[in-house]
């Protein structure tokens, strides 16, 4: 496929997909979340756990509320193309951020194409969040005073029509979208 970009520096890619199923609490509820994020995406999904004490909704600290699991390279371009099935290949402008990121729901699992209902899960949705990136992004992880320049920053449309021209999507705006949020 070919990119929109002449320069290779400036071309974007998927860098990670994050599929998150918050529950709440931890128990049965969990359990389940967390086989079924192993069945969606192939991969071992570990728990996210409460960072403060809110005694109103009965959190403490160190508490499990939630399961995550992360993909990269050709695994995560493969998953994030079904569940953008799942959605009938839309997104609204609303789920890009400013910085080259989006994220959406699923309101069910068996939305999802290839996966089938299991009454041991029950209706379950989750999120997914997709970070894209440059060549050239990973010398912030390596230099940790080292900021990516702005102009190579991924902006809100260049990440928009990168996903149009790669997985085909479109870009619907808020009215057009109703059943999608």
């Amino acid at each position: 496929m070919e990119s929109q970009h002449q320069n290779k520096m400036k071309q974007e890619q998927v860098e990670k997909i994050t599929l998150n199923i918050g529950v709440g609490s931890p128990g049965d509820k969990l359990t389940k979340a967390k086989k079924l994020l192993e069945v969606i995406s192939g991969s071992k999904a570990v728990e996210t756990k409460t960072m403060k004490r809110i005694p109103t909704w009965g959190l403490r600290p160190n508490l499990a509320i939630g399961v995550k699991v992360t993909l990269r390279g050709e695994k995560a371009e493969k998953l994030l193309i079904r569940l953008f099935s799942s959605l009938d290949n839309k997104l609204n402008i609303k789920n890009f951020d400013d910085y080259g990121n989006f994220s959406f729901g699923i309101k069910e699992y068996i939305d999802i194409p290839d996966v089938e209902y299991n009454p041991d899960f029950g209706m379950i949705g989750l999120e997914a969040a997709v970070t894209l990136e440059r060549p050239g992004f990973s010398i912030k992880k390596r230099m940790k005073k080292t900021k990516i320049p702005f102009r190579h920053k991924i902006k809100k449309q260049e990440a928009m029509d990168f996903i149009k021209s790669k997985f085909k999507i479109e870009i619907v705006e808020e009215e057009d979208q109703n059943d999608l949020q």
